[in-house]
C-alpha cells in the first residue's frame, strides 16, 4: 500500500500518522480512522479543548487558567 505521504507500507500492516490516525494496509487497500477522542461536551465559555500531537489526545482547560482542568461529560471518537 501506498500511503498519501508516499511511503510503502506491508500488507496487513499498522501505523500512526503524524496527524493521529491509526491506519492499516490490506489487500483492499488502506483504512485510517482517527485515534483520539474529541471533547464535546463542557462548558465552552469557560474552557478550551487544547490537542496535544505527543499524546494524540485532548486536554480541555479554563481559558484563563490552563493549569485548571475542566470537567467533560461527553466525548466522541
Amino acid at each position: 500500500c501506498l500511503d498519501q505521504d508516499g511511503k510503502v507500507h506491508e500488507f496487513d500492516s499498522r501505523w500512526r500518522t503524524e496527524d493521529c490516525d491509526d491506519c492499516s494496509c490490506s489487500r483492499g487497500g488502506i483504512g485510517c480512522c482517527t485515534s483520539y477522542m474529541r471533547p464535546v461536551d463542557y462548558d465552552e465559555e469557560k474552557c478550551e479543548s487544547i490537542f496535544n500531537k505527543e499524546t494524540c489526545s485532548y486536554k480541555v482547560v479554563e481559558k484563563d487558567d490552563h493549569s485548571k482542568e475542566c470537567p467533560v461529560h461527553s466525548w466522541v471518537g
